[in-house]
């Protein structure tokens, strides 16, 4: 009996679809088609940059569509445009609107124009960045492109349901869920299931057992490579047989086979799949195999080039729509007659909402062009420089599809050439490229972090209180009565990851929580990074408040891709439109060895700008930042020290309400020679240094920025250089690394060069990863004695009579 078979025996039979709701379907399928092929066209006339479409599966996601409830949610492939369209979370023109990457929320609310086609999303915020209520709107996480990547995600989003199912505590927030009756789909190409990630989210989902419903879309290709190429036994169903669970209350997956041609067992089949995975919270993998793509991959190129004449004869024939009109035919559902007169007005339909979209698209810019020409004329008149301005003139009138860089550029090089000019037009020109600059500024760099009053830098600041007598106590219990004062006010907020529940983590931060909170407030999960990190993004996106651990800050590679792609650029991606408020918790920089020590902030700075990096110096400024991100509704990057769990620190009497603010650096001792700018373990050694510094009449400020990403945000830092006219910048990362990105943001973004006396420096680690032990530690990271060297090599050159060379 195959897993298909099994598990149909467990349901009751799919409900019988009226007449009526085959045709719609039919309908759909053929607007869908049709859009494809318009869309393709549109690329090759110019109009659009790009296409990628879902042409050939239409009728699998009419299926997955009719099983997808009020609550329930997506994550996605970006061939799903036909789902979509049939939740009605989609218009036709909407779809056209994206594909000219229309900039207005209003005209392509997935992403604003910010995505290619293809990339879709519902408005889960409303005006003021609050979220809607979701348990009563079908949802969609907004997609991404990389292969796969949807899948850490969707673990998340099903892992949600069961807390708010097997949490009492949740049940009162029912404007995200109904008691966790909600599935996550989740839809994939065959090739993609290829990826590491796949097979960690299936294998996550196995083990919680959550209602996750994964459809592979079976086209045989992942672009010019076949199966063959692509999975053992070319099947994903038959190497997942494992994953199958032996019988009801049993874990594991459900898995069904079911042909991408043939309506009705692909209706019957999600029915029955998706009321399992409901009820049970059982995962589920739909294999829908004999999928075609009629237009091949995207507009790059032409199947015909990989595909032989018989595999292309092949899909002519199974292709979904017409397997699906002959057997309306067949079982006397609709006529011939009926039927061409669906198609053709699906057709017409398209042609509709085509044209609409690229008027709407394109008629602001002519108007915009119109100004311009005007203006541009008006100059012309007044210069008397007919030659060389009307040269930008008539190129812009005669452009019959112009975008708005060309009217910004030609405005540009115009005032290039009558710069210095005294006119009226010459001010309305300066006027028109100020305000058409502010508007591209919020039409296509707006959004990267959060613009509601929850956003992380609107959070007030409530200073840290200390008893008289407060005890010394180890740094990791600071963090342990942080996060209990944390978990006992808001009942959303969890904590994942590897050893977070036993044992507390391995430096014992959640110590006991576990027995106070219980399991599903503090979680062991799998040595899978990956797809922690998409659970968390998941459980944020439904409203809960993950904390995820990443145990070590070098493992975090496993999971950068994720918190770039995903996480990072969410608020951007959707303009506002969706937010996960994910903290990202882990521990780096001093102890042992070369992957337990490391510093890599160069690579996370470049790769998560939409989330904060927050790099305290001890567990009490860490207990501090917490508190700030748990209220506000933005993800964040915690890197705590690794060396600073076993110094002592006083606990503060408010330890689970004082916020320290973000992008506020704190001088932690004053000076007048040097400036020296520095975060997280280094502070401790740079302290000692300067200590040593005093010594020989060396006075040092030393600054710990405490956040890099917002870097201070009040300029401190220059106010600091403006006094000393020297910097250093120390930290562990890699030369040209952390110390680089300081000081470009101070040099260049704040322009403190104005205020040096000498040439700023930096100081870092070696460029090789530090070797186990402590003379390995004090050989490749920066020691006392490198930071004493440094700043006295600055003050010897200002007066070397009173600091001779010491070497």
């Amino acid at each position: 009996m195959s897993p298909a078979e099994t598990a149909a025996d467990l349901l009751a039979p799919a409900a019988i679809l009226r007449k009526e709701e085959l045709l719609r379907d039919y309908r759909l399928g053929w607007e869908s088609r049709h859009a494809s092929l318009a869309g393709r066209k549109e690329v090759f006339m110019g109009k659009a940059k790009f296409g990628i479409f879902g042409d050939g599966k239409e009728v699998p996601q009419l299926a997955m569509a009719r099983a997808f409830r009020p609550g329930d949610w997506r994550s996605g492939y970006y061939r799903d445009q036909t789902f979509m369209l049939a939740i009605e979370e989609l218009t036709l023109q909407q779809y056209f609107a994206q594909l000219y990457a229309h900039p207005d929320v209003e005209a392509e609310p997935s992403t604003a124009g910010r995505a290619m086609n293809g990339h879709f999303g519902t408005r889960l915020l409303d005006e003021d960045g609050q979220f809607k209520n979701l348990a009563q709107r079908k949802n969609s996480s907004a997609d991404i492109s990389p292969t796969g990547a949807q899948m850490p995600r969707l673990v998340g989003l099903a892992y949600a349901s069961k807390l708010y199912r097997q949490n009492p505590e949740l049940h009162q927030f029912n404007q995200f869920s109904v008691q966790g009756n909600e599935v996550a789909f989740g839809t994939i190409g065959n090739a993609s299931t290829s990826e590491g990630m796949f097979f960690e989210a299936i294998n996550a989902a196995g083990v919680l057992q959550i209602p996750m419903l994964v459809s592979v879309w079976d086209d045989h290709y992942g672009i010019s490579v076949p199966a063959e190429y692509q999975t053992t036994k070319q099947s994903i169903s038959e190497i997942l047989k494992g994953f199958q669970r032996e019988g009801e209350g049993q874990p594991g997956f459900e898995i069904f086979v079911v042909k991408g041609w043939d309506y009705a067992a692909l209706v019957d089949t999600y029915q029955r799949a998706a009321e399992l995975c409901r009820t049970q919270h059982v995962p589920v993998l739909i294999h829908v195999t004999e999928v075609t793509q009629p237009q091949g991959h995207s507009t790059s190129g032409s199947h015909e080039r990989y595909k032989s004449k018989d595999r292309l004869s092949w899909e002519e024939e199974h292709d979904c729509l017409r397997k699906m009109r002959l057997w309306l035919l067949e079982e006397g559902h609709a006529s011939e007659e009926e039927l061409s007169t669906i198609e053709n007005a699906a057709r017409e339909t398209v042609k509709q909402a085509r044209v609409a979209a690229w008027e709407d698209f394109f008629s602001p810019i002519k108007q915009e062009r119109a100004e311009v020409v005007e203006m541009l004329t008006k100059l012309v008149a007044q210069t008397g420089t007919e030659n060389t301005l009307q040269g930008l003139v008539e190129p812009l009138q005669q452009n019959p599809a112009p975008i708005r860089a060309d009217l910004v550029r030609a405005v540009r090089r115009a005032l290039r050439q009558v710069r210095g000019l005294r006119s009226g037009a010459r001010r309305s020109l300066q006027n028109w490229l100020e305000q058409a600059l502010a508007e591209n500024a919020d039409r296509y760099n707006s959004y990267l972090y959060s613009q509601s009053e929850a956003a992380a830098l609107n959070i007030e600041e409530v200073p840290v209180e200390f008893a008289e007598n407060a005890p010394q106590v180890d740094g990791r219990e600071v963090l342990q009565a942080c996060f209990e004062a944390n978990f006992r006010r808001d009942p959303r907020i969890f904590a994942i990851g590897e050893d977070v529940g036993r044992i507390g983590d391995v430096n014992q931060a959640f110590a006991g929580l576990q027995e106070k909170f219980g399991e599903l407030r503090v979680t062991d999960t799998g040595i899978r990074e990956c797809t922690i990190i998409g659970q968390g993004i998941g459980a944020a996106l439904r409203g809960l408040r993950p904390i995820t651990e990443i145990q070590y800050l070098d493992y975090l590679l496993y999971a950068i891709q994720i918190l770039s792609d995903d996480v990072a650029c969410l608020q951007y991606r959707t303009k506002g439109g969706q937010k996960a408020p994910l903290i990202v918790r882990t521990r780096g920089h001093r102890l042992e060895g070369i992957w337990h020590s490391g510093s890599p902030i160069q690579m996370v700075l470049g790769a998560i700008r939409g989330m904060h990096l927050l790099v305290p110096r001890n567990m009490t400024q860490a207990a501090g930042f917490y508190n700030t991100l748990l209220r506000s509704d933005e993800p964040a990057i915690v890197i705590e020290c690794l060396n600073g769990y076993r110094l002592k620190e006083r606990i503060p009497q408010n330890v689970g309400e004082f916020t320290l603010p973000l992008g506020v650096p704190e001088t932690l001792l004053a000076g007048d020679d040097v400036t020296i700018v520095t975060y997280g373990s280094m502070c401790r050694i740079v302290l000692d240094a300067a200590k040593q510094l005093a010594e020989v009449g060396i006075q040092v400020e030393v600054i710990d920025v405490q956040s890099l990403l917002p870097f201070d945000v009040q300029h401190l830092i220059t106010d600091s250089i403006q006094r000393t006219g020297r910097v250093l910048f120390a930290d562990e990362d890699v030369p040209g690394g952390a110390t680089a990105y300081m000081m470009q943001q101070v040099l260049d973004e704040q322009q403190a060069y104005r205020f040096l006396d000498s040439q700023p420096r930096c100081l870092s680690a070696q460029a090789h990863r530090p070797p186990y032990g402590s003379d390995g530690d004090y050989f490749s990271k920066p020691n006392a004695e490198d930071v004493f060297d440094a700043v006295y090599e600055l003050m010897q050159e200002a007066d070397p009579q009173r600091f001779p060379a010491i070497y």
